[in-house]
C-alpha cells in the first residue's frame, strides 16, 4: 500500500529490481525495520519481483521521472 511504498522509498527502494536483488539478511533487516514479523518470506517478495522484472522495463522508470 502507499505507507509500505512510502517507507520503501525513504530507503531509497523504488524498482521491482531492488527488490529481487535483496538478499536474505537484505530481507530479514528489511522485515524488522517494517515489522512485518515474517511477511516478507511468507508474501515471496524476492521471487515475485524476480518474476514482475522479467523483460519488463517499466519497473525501471523512477517515479520521478515518470511525473509521480
Amino acid at each position: 500500500g502507499p505507507k509500505n511504498a512510502g517507507v520503501l522509498n525513504s530507503l531509497g527502494i523504488y524498482h521491482y529490481e531492488q527488490i529481487a536483488a535483496l538478499s536474505p539478511a537484505n530481507v530479514a533487516w528489511l522485515d524488522a525495520y517494517m515489522k512485518f514479523h515474517g511477511r516478507i518470506l511468507r508474501e515471496d517478495w524476492v521471487g515475485q519481483a524476480k518474476a514482475l522484472t522479467q523483460g519488463n522495463a517499466a519497473n525501471k522508470v523512477h517515479p520521478h521521472d515518470a511525473g509521480a
